[in-house]
Parts: structure tokens; C-alpha cells; sequence
């Protein structure tokens, strides 16, 4: 028999490229701005809110496919297709559902704001939802080099992500209704239905559809 060694040099590819990216956003888009200087970025001194908060968006989806992957059970029949000789694997099907679930919530995300009279907020929530993103992502880089190249065991390992996964969902949610900038609609109900419909719901409804 021979033993077909795993490489995982597409995994250091997917961290540098993140890290480059993060590097180019910071030295261009938020003029060579540090990391600090990010966090600390005030809603009126803010610049390229919108293509900051795309790839920061694109990397966490990237970072949080690279963590979950390995424990998504199988690629569905439908998204199996042949297309040159080559199939979606693993990795790819989990990045896909990752950033079409946050295309869909992120459209229904800006009708809800326009719908209800609270678009002035987008901008608050874009920023503070950027910052928390972009540390987010930091810390999945972080577990998927852990994941990838250290002798751990991956039963334990798959409940701590889950741990962290839920605990950040949380802590997020926390800090959107706690923050002091008006980032949710002003009105208490609109604030749950926010909550419950644009956050819990497609949280419940991703998490099924990667580990059904």
C-alpha cells in the first residue's frame, strides 16, 4: 500500500492570503491605521466603511470555513457536480454556504433597516460589526492553525469550537444591543425581531444545513 501523505500548504496559502489582506485594509483602505487605531475608529472619522467591511466579511467567511470544514459530515448530492474533471470538496461547499447565507442575511439585513425608517443605523452597525468581524476572524486564524498542524484531539476539539462559536454569536449579539452608538432600531420590538429573525434564525438554519 502506498500512503498518500496530506499536504496542507493550501491551508498556510488561505492564513498568509488573510493576513496580506488584512495588512492592504489597514495600510490603505483605513490609511495605514494599526490595529488599535481600528478598534478605536469613531463612526465620523471613519473612511471605506463599506469595502473595509466586504473584505473583512470575505475573510471571516474564508477563516470560519477553514475551521469548520473538517467536522462538515459529507457535500450534499446536489452540490456534487462534476465540472472539469473537478468537485466542490469540503472546504469549498462550507465557504459557499458561509458567504451566500451572509449575502442573503446582509440584504435582508439592509430592507429591514429601510423598511422600518432606521437606515441612518446601517452605517453605526457596518462599523461595529466590521471591528468585531475582523477579531473574530483573527481568533479562527489562530484555531485553524492550531487545528491543522498540532497533534490535538479533534473530538474535544470540535466541542470547543462549538463552545467558541456560540460564545461569540453571543457576545455579538450583546454588543449590539449594549453599545452605546444607536446601531439597532430605536423601538424595543423592532430590536427583538432584529434579533430573533436577521441573527438567531439563519444562525439555526446555517448551522443544520452544514451539520444536518
Amino acid at each position: 500500500m502506498v500512503r498518500i501523505a496530506e499536504h496542507n500548504d493550501w491551508v498556510v496559502y488561505c492564513i498568509l492570503g488573510s493576513i496580506f489582506i488584512y495588512i492592504i485594509l489597514l495600510s490603505v483602505f483605513q490609511r495605514d491605521a494599526n490595529v488599535k487605531d481600528f478598534l478605536l475608529l469613531k463612526l465620523e472619522d471613519s473612511n471605506n466603511l463599506t469595502p473595509s467591511w466586504l473584505i473583512i466579511s470575505i475573510v471571516k467567511c474564508l477563516m470560519t470555513a477553514l475551521l469548520l470544514s473538517q467536522f462538515v459530515p459529507i457535500v450534499p448530492k446536489l452540490f456534487s457536480i462534476d465540472v472539469l474533471g473537478f468537485q466542490i470538496n469540503k472546504f469549498g461547499f462550507t465557504f459557499l454556504a458561509l458567504l451566500s447565507f451572509d449575502v442573503i442575511k446582509n440584504i435582508l439585513t439592509f430592507l429591514f433597516y429601510s423598511s422600518i425608517g432606521s437606515g441612518k443605523n446601517l452605517k453605526g452597525l457596518t462599523l461595529v460589526s466590521s471591528k468585531f468581524y475582523f477579531l473574530e476572524s483573527i481568533v479562527f486564524i489562530i484555531a485553524s492553525f492550531t487545528l491543522y498542524f498540532f497533534p490535538i484531539d479533534l473530538v474535544k476539539y470540535f466541542y470547543f469550537i462549538i463552545g467558541m462559536v456560540i460564545f461569540s454569536f453571543f457576545l455579538k449579539n450583546l454588543i449590539y444591543i449594549f453599545h452605546n452608538q444607536s446601531i439597532l432600531p430605536e423601538k424595543w420590538y423592532y430590536k427583538f425581531l432584529y434579533i430573533c429573525t436577521l441573527q438567531i434564525v439563519p444562525f439555526l438554519v446555517l448551522w443544520k444545513f452544514l451539520f444536518y
